[in-house]
C-alpha cells in the first residue's frame, strides 16, 4: 500500500515519460488509421450508391 502511494507521488523518469508518450502516439495512430479506413470505405460506398441511383434514374427516364 505504501509502495503504491510512493509510486503515485514520485515524478516519473524521462524514460518512463517517453515510453508513456510513445504508447499514446501509437494509440493515436491506430485510431487515425481506423478513421481513414472508415472514410475510404464510405467514399467507395457512396460512389457505388451514386452510380446505382444514376443508372436507375436514367432507366426510369427512358420509360417515360
Amino acid at each position: 500500500m505504501i509502495a503504491m502511494i510512493k509510486r503515485l507521488l514520485t515524478m516519473p523518469s524521462p524514460l518512463e515519460m517517453a515510453a508513456r508518450e510513445l504508447m499514446q502516439a501509437q494509440r493515436a495512430k491506430l485510431e487515425a488509421e481506423t478513421a481513414l479506413d472508415y472514410a475510404a470505405h464510405m467514399v467507395m460506398y457512396n460512389d457505388a450508391r451514386i452510380k446505382r441511383l444514376h443508372d436507375r434514374v436514367t432507366e426510369l427516364k427512358e420509360q417515360i
